[in-house]
């Protein structure tokens, strides 16, 4: 921010640099008494010139106005610039320096103009100041006609292209805006999945065994009784495993993952099988497809009446995949894809893999997760 204050100001200096100077050299050339009581009207003129050129120029930096209709105040102000153009061609040949006013208001003129609309504003000054000045009917057209109209358009060109520079400033400093905003957005949603991923996935398991718990109590106490300390501890992995994820230091291996899921399915009673070596997936893989299994794992439970599940680990040829399927699909619940699996494709998109589900056999469903590594 501290940058961009320093270009603001650096290029209003710059936009009231460029008025004081059609002042000073206008100016100037009054103060060698050749205009005798024109100087007065002249005076006048320059400094109605500087001041709105100032204005102007300064509005459009800061974005008002452009677009806008004020041909009234412009009409009078290239007049004004005009007049003080015919007065002091009472000096034939007429000064050049003065060929800088209608300069100045072309150059503000133009600055609240759209793009197309401005070639068409330059050259209809330029040629008016021109007609005015003379230069149009002189026998030194190299001198009289070329020199000023170069002079005019370097004036506008100049003005256009501080405020193009500043434009460009604006643009880099927007887009800068939107990057961080969008990082910030990402960081959110990465936080939000992972907590999902964690929360729903012991919160399940801890509703099964609550579940189970009172169904045991005052038939089998003792199991009643250890499966309410595993609760416990399930709610404490929990929290630990929230507060990693807020700190950032969440790294579970795919390997633990997968166990959690095994204890938690076989909790709700669905044999499961794990075939493969977790510690093969590359280490920065793990993350990823541990959140395969920890969404495959929620919905086994929620969406199926599974009695029997099955983990595949495959690392050949460095193509890594995870492939989670179950029996016991619901007919209803067979073609349901819910916004986790959707979150996954996304994850999965970001590292090149994919996703693919769909129905394994008559009455099963499979999840599988494809990386190059």
């Amino acid at each position: 921010m501290t940058q961009l204050n320093t270009l603001r100001r650096w290029t209003w200096w710059s936009v009231l640099g460029a008025g004081a100077m059609v002042v000073g050299i206008t100016a100037f050339d009054l103060s060698t008494g050749r205009y005798g009581w024109f100087a007065v009207p002249l005076a006048v003129a320059v400094a109605v010139v500087g001041v709105q050129h100032t204005r102007y120029l300064r509005q459009a930096m800061h974005g008002v106005g452009r677009g806008g209709r004020r041909t009234g105040e412009h009409l009078a102000t290239f007049a004004v610039a005009l007049g003080a153009l015919a007065l002091a061609a009472v000096n034939s040949p007429v000064p050049m320096v003065w060929y800088l006013l209608p300069a100045a208001v072309v150059a503000h003129v133009v600055s609240s103009r759209p793009t197309g609309a401005r070639w068409v504003v330059v050259t209809g000054g330029t040629v008016a100041a021109l007609l005015t000045g003379g230069a149009l009917w002189s026998s030194n057209a190299v001198e009289s006609l070329v020199l000023p109209a170069v002079l005019m358009n370097a004036f506008v060109f100049a003005d256009l292209a501080q405020l193009w520079f500043w434009d460009a400033v604006l643009r880099l400093d927007r887009a800068r805006q939107t990057a961080e905003a969008l990082a910030v957005a990402e960081e959110r949603l990465r936080f939000a999945a992972d907590l999902h991923d964690i929360q729903g996935h012991h919160l399940q398991a801890i509703a099964l065994k609550g579940e189970l718990i009172s169904r045991l109590i005052g038939r089998d106490d003792a199991a009643a009784r250890g499966h309410a300390d595993e609760v416990a501890e399930l709610a404490r992995t929990a929290l630990r495993e929230t507060r990693e994820v807020v700190q950032g230091y969440r790294r579970a291996s795919l390997g633990t993952e997968i166990a959690n899921a095994v204890g938690v399915l076989r909790a709700a009673g669905i044999e499961t099988a794990v075939t493969g070596d977790a510690s093969d997936v590359p280490p920065p893989l793990q993350p990823l497809f541990g959140a395969l299994v920890r969404e495959g794992t929620t919905n086994v439970l929620r969406h199926s009446l599974a009695r029997r599940c099955a983990v595949d680990i495959s690392v050949r040829d460095r193509q890594v995949s995870v492939r989670l399927s179950n029996d016991g699909v619901r007919p209803e619940d067979a073609g349901e894809h819910g916004a986790g699996l959707a979150g996954l494709r996304e994850r999965f998109a970001t590292v090149g893999g994919r996703i693919e589900v769909g129905a394994d056999g008559p009455d099963g469903f499979a999840l599988l997760g494809l990386v190059r590594s």
